[in-house]
């Protein structure tokens, strides 16, 4: 197994890669010392590159390793692929087997600047194509991620979507059981959104090369309970439910006599 840490410098390209095989096995580069880091593992034995991104690393980071695992993929003339290390718990067993595969030598060479082509002055901006996947779909494809440690979800957002999390009963006869779902709260108004009031964690789940959705965490000491609106609001399954708009009409429409009108004289007496 060998294994590349992702680094920024200031010159073109503004991202490379460094040989990080000096260890023994791979745990021991990836660890809590290295949590700010970005590593790509190639692991000539299964033809897979394994992406990397530590907890603590930087956005930019993450997005620069994107790139250079793609890079170093047609390096080894596209007989590898690409796989995410990220979707493993750190409690999974594949996540274990692979922090104890030994590093050693490879055919794998770091990325340097020879590998990028300088882009030319008269260079024009390609199409960019954003993909709108099924709603349900990524619900589904989301929940497949396990949530990082000491991290709570408190927003998921989904296209337009915003939901947050509610604990929904599941079982009452031997024990308790309840899980953690996500429900619906609305839908975020046009513009731009900001979420200041605390200091938020960000996720961004991508699968095969679309955006899914954006997940906001918070530290697990800050106890954050379930958000629920104080407002009235009407279910969109019934308000676009088709009606009468006759019986709309009819519903507003003031009778010719109250109701106290038309008591009869017994009626009164009593």
């Amino acid at each position: 197994m060998q294994i590349f840490e992702v680094i920024e410098v200031r010159e073109f390209p503004y991202f490379l890669t460094v040989d990080a095989s000096d260890g023994e096995f791979v745990r021991d580069k990836i660890n809590p010392l290295n949590n700010h880091k970005v590593f790509l593992l190639v692991d000539h034995d299964t033809k897979k590159i394994w992406t990397y991104n530590g907890p603590y690393s930087s956005l930019k980071l993450q997005i620069f390793g994107g790139i250079l695992a793609d890079k170093l993929r047609k390096q080894l003339r596209m007989f590898y692929r690409i796989y995410p290390l990220n979707i493993y718990s750190e409690e999974d067993k594949e996540f274990q087997e692979i922090l104890d595969k030994p590093l050693g030598p490879g055919r794998a060479q770091t990325i340097d600047k020879d590998a990028f082509e300088k882009p030319s002055e008269d260079s024009t901006v390609g199409t960019i194509a954003i993909k709108s996947p099924h709603l349900n779909k990524v619900l589904e494809n989301t929940k497949e991620y396990p949530i990082p440690e000491h991290l709570n979800r408190v927003f998921l957002i989904l296209g337009g979507n915003i939901y947050s999390e509610e604990e929904i009963p599941k079982s009452f006869l031997k024990e308790e059981k309840v899980s953690i779902e996500p429900v619906k709260m609305g839908r975020l108004n046009n513009g731009f959104t900001f979420f200041n009031d605390r200091n938020y964690s960000i996720r961004i789940v991508v699968r095969d090369k679309s955006l899914q959705g954006v997940e906001l965490f918070v530290k697990e000491h800050e106890a954050v309970k379930t958000l629920r609106l104080k407002i009235p609001t009407i279910p969109e399954e019934k308000y676009n439910k088709s009606g009468n708009l006759d019986s709309l009409f009819e519903a507003f429409k003031i009778p010719e006599s109250l109701p106290s009108e038309n008591l009869t004289e017994s009626d009164k007496t009593e």
